[in-house]
């Protein structure tokens, strides 16, 4: 199974979706590290990688090119609230696979599952 990775700089959002995805059935990482996401995804345990709006002092529009450089076909779950229109383009040309909006209730928790349900199943058609 693909590797999950949870990158977002809020510890909240990190365990709320991590239990989440538990619970689903998956293995997940977490980090708030710009850093550990890079080696995540360059050393192949991160294929699916949830990204929160910041991570140490880069936006998801300088982190997502560089997260496709090192694995074109990583799959970047942008999980944004309040996202300029602006940003939501750059992010969606540099190849981002869905964007979710972060979690409020128990309802909205459906849209991540299906997300990342989703990318799990296009990553094992590209491999």
């Amino acid at each position: 199974m693909p590797g999950l990775l949870i990158a977002d700089k809020d510890a909240g959002t990190r365990r709320k979706m991590a239990n989440l995805l538990i619970e689903a059935g998956y293995d997940v990482m977490v980090t708030d590290s710009a850093a550990k996401t890079i080696y995540g995804v360059l050393n192949k345990t991160a294929e699916v990688v949830l990204l929160g709006t910041a991570l140490d002092e880069f936006t998801p529009a300088e982190l997502v090119p560089l997260l496709k450089k090192c694995n074109r076909d990583l799959m970047i779950i942008l999980v944004a609230d309040d996202t300029p229109m602006s940003l939501m383009r750059k992010v969606r040309q540099e190849g981002i696979f869905y964007h979710a909006l972060r979690p409020v209730e128990p309802k909205d928790d459906e849209e991540i599952r299906q997300a990342v349900k989703c990318a799990m199943k296009n990553m094992t058609r590209t491999n």
